[in-house]
């Protein structure tokens, strides 16, 4: 193999500590990416839940990106139970989210993401009242299950195009999940971005989550990007809406500012 293209190793990132780690959620050991700023303490803490691919080259560059914007992150692997990998024994583009799905069930995943921010409020260098989430597709799903009722530590999250609901054959009891039917329970302010054009979670299930979701005692914010199909924000996905990532990315590190800011500096 010529050498120019040989694999590279992991990008050398000077300001910043990432990598592979391991936590306990319930009797398991899980992974997740990590990444914070050297030499930095009172952090906010973020936990990030990705799509049904897992924890990509992409997904590991934007909790760097998080941890630039002055974050201890960390973002879950849903696969940690199957060798880090989704399935991949699938003949069409459907088979593969069906599988996907099964395999990343909320009642596995949810618990697990509650462990992921107990072990980032636990470091030292992270300030246990500032943890937050951020959610992505499927992933954003997950995130929606976990703010309504279920965790215990999470003063802000952002979703990104999530999936409201689940499909009946995409669940080992065959009925279809709703996750709305949960969202007057939600736990903390929430912001969520959808695409106007999103062909996989269309525009109006989106509106029908929130308008539940408002129905609790938090505040919601809602954006719709024009033009923008499902996936707009991964730079590495043909879907990619370069106007739509960066307008919804600038809005998520405000909105996360905001509320994940030390408490003497937030507003009254």
């Amino acid at each position: 193999m010529p050498e120019h293209i040989l694999p590279l190793p992991p990008k050398w990132e000077k300001d910043l500590d990432c990598g592979w780690i391991v936590f306990k959620s319930g009797d398991d050991v899980v992974r997740g990416y990590f990444a914070k700023p050297k030499g930095r303490e009172h952090l906010a803490a973020l936990v990030m839940s990705p799509e049904n691919l897992g924890v990509i080259e992409h997904r590991q560059d934007v909790t760097r990106r998080l941890a630039k914007a002055g974050y201890a992150a960390l973002t879950l692997d849903p696969y940690s139970r199957i060798g880090g990998q989704s399935p991949r024994d699938f003949k069409s583009p459907e088979e593969r989210r069906l599988k996907a799905f099964l395999a990343t069930p909320d009642e596995l995943l949810v618990p697990d993401l509650q462990a992921a921010a107990d072990y980032l409020a636990a470091l030292p260098e992270v300030d246990r009242s500032r943890v937050g989430a951020v959610g992505y597709c499927s992933g954003g799903g997950t995130l929606y299950a976990w703010v309504c009722g279920r965790s215990r530590n999470l003063k802000a999250a952002v979703v990104f195009y999530g999936a409201p609901k689940v499909q009946a054959q995409a669940r080992a009891d065959g009925r279809e999940l709703d996750r709305a039917k949960d969202a007057q329970k939600l736990q903390c302010p929430l912001l969520v971005h959808h695409g106007e054009a999103d062909r996989a979670v269309k525009l109006n299930e989106a509106k029908g989550m929130v308008e539940a979701l408002r129905q609790s005692s938090q505040p919601v914010e809602f954006h719709v990007y024009p033009g923008a199909d499902h996936a707009y924000h991964d730079d590495t996905h043909p879907n990619y809406h370069a106007e739509a990532a960066a307008l919804s990315w600038e809005r998520t590190l405000e909105f996360l500012g905001r509320h994940l800011a030390p408490a003497k500096s937030r507003p009254a």
